[in-house]
Formats: C-alpha cells, sequence, structure tokens
C-alpha cells in the first residue's frame, strides 16, 4: 500500500470514528433532557434487547476486521462478512447505535439513532467507493455489482479456509467496540437524576 493511499485510509478510519462519536453524543443528549412515555415493563425489556444489540454488534466488528484489517486499499476482500454485504463495520456499528438508543427505554431514539447511522455511513460509504474505484479498479467493480452496500444477503456467503490478521487492529476495534459499552452507567446515572428531580425532563418519546 502506497504511502498516500495508507493515509487516505486512515482518514476514512477518523472519519467512522468521528461518525460513531457524534451519534453517541446525540444519543446522550436525548437521553439527558428525555424521559420514556413506554411502561416500566416495556422500558426494561426495550433495554435487554438494546444490550443483545450492542454485543452483536461488537462481535459483528470484531468478525469484520479479521477479515479486512489493513487490506481495505490493497485487495478486494469478498469473503466472510464481505461476501453478504460491502460495509459489515458499518452495518453491526448500526446495529450497535441502535441498542445504545435502546437504553433510553424509547422506541423513537431506537430508531432514530439506527436511521442516523445508517445516513452518516452510507455518506462515508460513498466516498471510500469513490477512492476504491480508482485504486482497486475492475475486480473492485465487480464486486459492487454483486454484493449489496449496507443491508446483508446471507444467500451469498462464503468463506475461506484461513484468514490472517494484524492484532493492532483488531485490538484496536475492540477498544472502539466496548466505546457502547461505556454508555450504559452513563444512561442509568441520568435516570436516577431525573428520578431524583436533579435533571429537567424537556420532553417524553415513545
Amino acid at each position: 500500500m502506497s504511502g498516500e493511499t495508507a493515509k487516505a485510509m486512515a482518514a476514512y478510519q477518523a472519519m467512522r470514528r468521528y461518525v460513531l462519536a457524534f451519534l453517541i453524543g446525540v444519543i446522550c443528549f436525548l437521553l439527558v433532557f428525555s424521559s420514556s412515555l413506554q411502561s416500566e415493563m416495556s422500558h426494561e425489556l426495550l433495554e435487554a434487547y438494546g444490550l443483545a444489540l450492542i454485543l452483536i454488534g461488537i462481535g459483528g466488528r470484531l468478525w469484520s476486521i479479521l477479515y479486512i484489517g489493513g487490506r481495505k486499499s490493497a485487495e478486494v476482500v469478498s469473503t466472510g462478512p464481505y461476501s453478504v454485504t460491502r460495509n459489515p463495520l458499518y452495518f453491526f456499528s448500526t446495529l450497535a447505535a441502535a441498542g445504545v438508543g435502546a437504553q433510553t427505554g424509547s422506541f423513537v431514539v431506537t430508531a432514530l439513532a439506527a436511521g442516523v447511522c445508517m445516513m452518516a455511513f452510507h455518506i462515508v460509504a460513498l466516498r471510500e467507493e469513490r477512492h476504491l474505484k480508482a485504486v482497486l479498479g475492475e475486480p473492485y467493480r465487480a464486486y459492487l455489482e454483486s454484493v449489496p452496500r449496507f443491508l446483508p444477503n446471507p444467500r451469498l456467503f462464503r468463506d475461506r479456509e484461513e484468514v490472517t490478521f494484524r492484532p493492532r487492529i483488531l485490538n484496536r476495534t475492540l477498544v472502539d467496540g466496548l466505546a457502547f459499552f461505556a454508555a450504559l452507567p452513563f444512561f442509568e446515572l441520568i435516570e436516577r437524576g431525573q428520578e431524583m428531580g436533579l435533571i429537567p425532563i424537556l420532553f417524553r418519546l415513545y
């Protein structure tokens, strides 16, 4: 990989992290000043489903980085998670973001978190595709025509016998993923503050 290409991909990776941080910040803002109109049982159930989405999202991100880590601009990766969607890291990040939104107990915030995440990553994916078309040429164009951009198509799944990965990249992805968990105790503190009247509730959402 050339130095210029490496810098370009590093910029895209940094953009992904900024997008995730922004989305989590928006969700946290909504939580601080909002309250759920759901019953206590529905609230707790949505939180539990959200936790499951966070776990799936983190696991999926780690699965994806095993296949792509350090090779995105060097070759067309089309096996494992990349055989069913061109952007599994973005897909699983969206699931995790929805899980974070679900910790508010609000279906509206959950859907908003997923929707905003999808739109933000769609913009990033389009920029990456333009870059990779120029770098990887016809093999990547053929890949674009055969694999969906975002929503996975399980019928396309195919794998390889052996995958090599870089521990540094895997570890960094794990740390990034654990940031989703860091929001959970924060949410609980906000809920307690609202219950005690220390934090004003400006609006209520379903």
